[in-house]
């Protein structure tokens, strides 16, 4: 793709998915900037194909007809084992995202694809307050953001990340959330209400305060700014808030570590986290494609590190390992980490979230109870 029309976007190309059995290459045979080819009279449109002639790449929402909401893992290394995604595929175009690969799955391109061809779930709430009601429903709680961020830019209009939570408030069920973005303030009435239930707490992701990288690795995400507001914000409304320190990228912003969780502690975090950069699958080659555009003085260096924090590799999926990573360069990670908590207070112990004031809230036609 030319980089025109890649303006606002993370990812550089939009190769095929790894699933499909035939790929398309563009060339460039030089006849375009050829001095023997004859100019092209200005009153003569472009032919339908020539890619010069197409417009700025425009973001697509299909609606997804899933009939199910909650989704269900058995990780050993991951904190919850349900969890809810509102979307298929995330505009805000953060290129390290581990959640590229999923679009391989619908036929489509872990690439541009990804951040530029959505899908929605607008009977999320239903199927929701269905799935609650069942008999054998037996309350956990629900991760939302896990996948791809709840609060994207097609969020403003779709509200389907807000119908969720009303479903959950009513059935007073806990729900923990993470995202990148101050469109979840939006949602403040409903969450200081549950958090006020010991039934919401959010976690901001942060990445960098630096805005120039901020928007070239997250080009349609809120900035490090409006991120620590969010964070101010919940915290002011009584919801938990946290700071998510992901990905740390060695030699690339891994040095922010101590800066980052400084300033959201100032705005009112009380947990942080942080995980290492992972590069499954065709993010290894969207992350270095980007890094050579964008940090071509660093990018050896970086996947340098990164191989030596994996192995030997690109990436190691190992559980208990793939998120922090293992050899010299991964436990200095971790020690800076544990240093800057205990020194800015982060992480103390606190309650966890309630189950025990779950409720099936009456439906119309329901027998009322005898007493």
């Amino acid at each position: 793709m030319r980089p025109e029309r890649l303006r606002g976007r993370g990812a550089l190309s939009n190769a095929v998915g790894r699933y499909e059995r035939h790929s398309r290459t563009l060339l460039d045979d030089g006849w375009s900037n050829s001095r023997a080819a004859p100019a092209m009279p200005q009153r003569e449109v472009p032919f339908a194909g020539d890619e010069d002639s197409l417009p700025p790449l425009r973001t697509e929402v299909t609606l997804d007809a899933s009939r199910t909401i909650i989704a269900r893992n058995q990780s050993p290394d991951i904190s919850f084992d349900q969890s809810i995604n509102p979307y298929r595929g995330c505009e805000h175009g953060c290129v390290y995202c581990f959640a590229r690969p999923s679009h391989a799955w619908l036929g489509m391109s872990p690439g541009v694809d990804f951040e530029t061809r959505l899908f929605a779930k607008p009977d999320a709430a239903r199927l929701l307050a269905k799935e609650l009601s069942a008999p054998g429903y037996v309350p956990r709680t629900i991760a939302i953001g896990t996948n791809t961020d709840p609060y994207q830019p097609v969020e403003r209009t779709m509200r389907i990340t807000r119908s969720i939570l009303e479903v959950l408030r009513d059935f007073r069920h806990p729900v923990a959330i993470v995202t990148k973005s101050p469109l979840i303030l939006r949602d403040l009435d409903i969450l200081s209400e549950m958090a006020g239930m010991g039934l919401a707490k959010a976690a901001i992701s942060v990445t960098t305060l630096d805005r120039k990288l901020a928007r070239a690795m997250e080009p349609r995400a809120g900035t490090p700014t409006r991120r620590l507001q969010a964070i101010r914000g919940l915290a002011d409304a009584g919801v938990p808030a946290g700071v998510m320190f992901a990905p740390a990228i060695p030699a690339l912003n891994d040095h922010e570590m101590e800066a980052v969780l400084s300033a959201a502690r100032e705005a009112g975090a009380r947990s942080a986290g942080y995980v290492l950069l992972r590069l499954p699958l065709e993010i290894k080659d969207l992350f270095r494609e980007w890094l050579d555009a964008n940090a071509p003085d660093r990018a050896r260096h970086v996947m340098t590190l990164v191989r030596s924090m994996r192995g030997g590799r690109d990436y190691d999926p190992n559980w208990n390992t793939r998120m922090k990573g293992t050899g010299p360069y991964a436990e200095l990670m971790a020690r800076r980490f544990h240093m800057a908590v205990r020194r800015l207070g982060l992480n103390q112990p606190s309650k966890p979230l309630n189950l025990g004031k779950f409720r099936r809230p009456p439906q119309s036609g329901d027998q009322m109870a005898l007493f």
